[in-house]
């Protein structure tokens, strides 16, 4: 698992490519958190290459929406494929993070 980062401005994408899944999500989870404390109030969070993601990855993405939802950061779900935007729906993740089309 990695993740690639691209700032714009005060907008974050992190590009996630490979699995998601308990061996990668201790490094995701930190590495995220560190790149979203350098200051993003929007992190896009860009699933098109995320091959894999079980529950493990659910409690990563909410983890992070708690660690930050009393900072002014919002957080979007961009291109998930099909079986993750399954997982993504029936978690009712969109309800705090809203998939979007672009970015």
């Amino acid at each position: 698992m990695e993740v690639f980062y691209d700032y714009t401005g005060k907008t974050l994408r992190a590009s996630l490519v490979g699995e998601l899944d308990e061996d990668s999500a201790p490094a995701i989870r930190s590495s995220l958190d560190a790149n979203i404390s350098s200051g993003a109030n929007r992190v896009i969070l860009d699933m098109s290459r995320l091959a894999f993601m079980d529950s493990t990855g659910i409690g990563v993405l909410v983890g992070r929406y708690k660690k930050f939802c009393n900072k002014p950061v919002a957080f979007f779900i961009k291109e998930p494929n099909a079986t993750v935007d399954k997982i993504l729906r029936l978690s009712g993740i969109y309800s705090i993070m809203p998939k979007i089309e672009t970015a």
